[in-house]
This record gives C-alpha cells, sequence and structure tokens, in this order.
C-alpha cells in the first residue's frame, strides 16, 4: 500500500498541478484527476471541495453532491467513481497544523466523522474564498501569513456550517445526544475510575471530545462538561439528603481524587457548600414535620 509523505508525489499520483510550496498546497481538480485508486496513505491533511461528485457509498440520492470531505494521516483511502467531478483542494503539512493547532483544531476533529454537506449559498462562499486563497498562491505566496488567515477563514467558515449541519440533520444528532445522556445516567451503576469527563464518553461513543461537545451544546444549548457537572452534583445532592456520608466521603464515592475540589464545584453549582446544603436540608425536613 502506498503512502505518500510529501505534496509532490501524491499530486502527480492523483493528476493534480505540482505544488508550488511544501508546506501548504491548494488548486483546483482538473479533468484528468484520477477517479480510481486502491488503498493509499499520506502524512498531511487534506480538505477535498468536491461538486457534481457522486459516489455511491456516500450519495444519499442517486443525484450528485457538493461536500466538503477531510482526510488526515493514518488512514488509508480508495475510491472508484464512474464520473469526473470539479471542485478545489487544499493539502496542509502537519508542520504547518502543528504550529498554528489552535486554528485547525475544530476541523481536525470534525472531519475525522463526517462529510460536510453543503448549500447553494455555501458552496458559492467557499467558492470565492477558494478563488482567493489559489490566487494568492500563485502570485504572493512570500505573505504567508496572509495565506495562513485565508486558510484560517475558510476554516472558520467551515465549522459554521459544521454547525448548521448539526441543527438540521436532526435525526442523525438526537441519537448521540441520547446516546451521551444514557451513557451519563448509568455512570455511576457500573465499576468507574474518577469523575465522568467528555473524553471517557467520546471514547465511548467513537467520537472525538470537541464534536461530541459541539453536538451537544447545539441541541441542549448546555456545553458536555456542564451537562456532566449537573449530573454529578445532583448525585452529590441525593448522597448528602439521603445518607449520613460527609462532604469528604460523598466526594470519593462520586470519583473525586480531592474533597477540596468537589466542595469547590459543589458551590460554583449550588451556591453553598455540601455542608451547608447538608444542614439547609436537617432545617426544611424538621419544618415539614
Amino acid at each position: 500500500m502506498k503512502i505518500f509523505d510529501n505534496f509532490v508525489d501524491f499530486n502527480k499520483y492523483v493528476g493534480l498541478t505540482k505544488p508550488f510550496d511544501l508546506n501548504i498546497d491548494v488548486g483546483e481538480y482538473p479533468a484528468s484527476t484520477l477517479l480510481k485508486s486502491e488503498g493509499i496513505g499520506f502524512e498531511f491533511y487534506r480538505i477535498s471541495f468536491k461538486t457534481n461528485y457522486y459516489n455511491p457509498e456516500i450519495n444519499r440520492s442517486n443525484t450528485p453532491i457538493t461536500a466538503i470531505f477531510f482526510n488526515s494521516p493514518g488512514n488509508f483511502y480508495e475510491w472508484d467513481l464512474a464520473e469526473s467531478f470539479e471542485g478545489f483542494y487544499l493539502h496542509i503539512s502537519k508542520e504547518i497544523i502543528n504550529k498554528h493547532r489552535y486554528l485547525f483544531q475544530n476541523y481536525l476533529e470534525y472531519g475525522e466523522h463526517e462529510a460536510l454537506y453543503l448549500k447553494g449559498s455555501e458552496e458559492k462562499e467557499l467558492i470565492n474564498i477558494f478563488k482567493l486563497i489559489i490566487s494568492h498562491y500563485k502570485h504572493k505566496l512570500e505573505d504567508y501569513d496572509v495565506l495562513i488567515s485565508y486558510v484560517n477563514l475558510l476554516l472558520n467558515l467551515v465549522e459554521s456550517f459544521y454547525k448548521r449541519q448539526f441543527k438540521t440533520e436532526t435525526k442523525k444528532y438526537n441519537l448521540i445526544v441520547s446516546e451521551f445522556q444514557q451513557l451519563l445516567m448509568e455512570y455511576y451503576n457500573q465499576p468507574f475510575e474518577g469523575v465522568p469527563t467528555v473524553n471517557y464518553f467520546a471514547q465511548k461513543l467513537k467520537l472525538s471530545a470537541n464534536y461530541l461537545g459541539d453536538i451537544i451544546k447545539s441541541y441542549t444549548n448546555k456545553s458536555a462538561i456542564e451537562t456532566i457537572h449537573e449530573f454529578v452534583i445532583d448525585k452529590a445532592k441525593e448522597k448528602l439528603m439521603q445518607t449520613n456520608s460527609t462532604s469528604a466521603e460523598v466526594a470519593y464515592e462520586l470519583g473525586f481524587e480531592y474533597p477540596n475540589y468537589f466542595s469547590k464545584l459543589f458551590k460554583k453549582q449550588t451556591n453553598v457548600t455540601p455542608k451547608q446544603f447538608k444542614t439547609q436540608q436537617i432545617f426544611i425536613e424538621k419544618l415539614n414535620q
């Protein structure tokens, strides 16, 4: 299986234009783009904007689509297309990603899970940005920071379009939200290590933490970590009200390593300390007797 570690060899294999730079490459897919390939890998990141694209493995209907696809190092890809397509590509080296990781974080994580299906207005906007990047790439490559800024603009748009997709593909994402909530409810009913985290549930659902967090926020208006903290504090309230356990004992029972951290989180969520909460509940019970 072939693995490409540079743009030059990959572009030659696929039938793309020879790159001008070793860390960023952008261009338009020519009519001669390779339509069939055995499994290959590459040691860089790719963004593919494809229009008039038909692939029976992903198309939701028999009509061509316009979508953004993402490829990352460590994965292998093969394709067998019957018809040519149009569009643009952007190649980004590991060095650029690592140097500007704060710019690319969500793109990397969203792209691992699904393609971005574009609407007409979104398609036009991205085409304009791609053409702007290509023009700068060909004629003003020395202004590298500006080129990175254009790439960042492209990815910010992609991120905003993903969030639109989250809202419109309700059946798919509601399932993810439901599975997350079910796993959360069952967390303390089985052997566990420590306080539940977003990473724990992301691994269970085979998603990245940021991707899961953004879906949860999009559908519940609360971040995943906020949802987890509310659940943990509700469990703490139950234990404080229904048992004689001390604040420290409840903290350990819920997986906290340090009782002080539990007390701070509890007060942040409820505006009282665990001890004050327990005292209040005892007082309320006496009043109701």
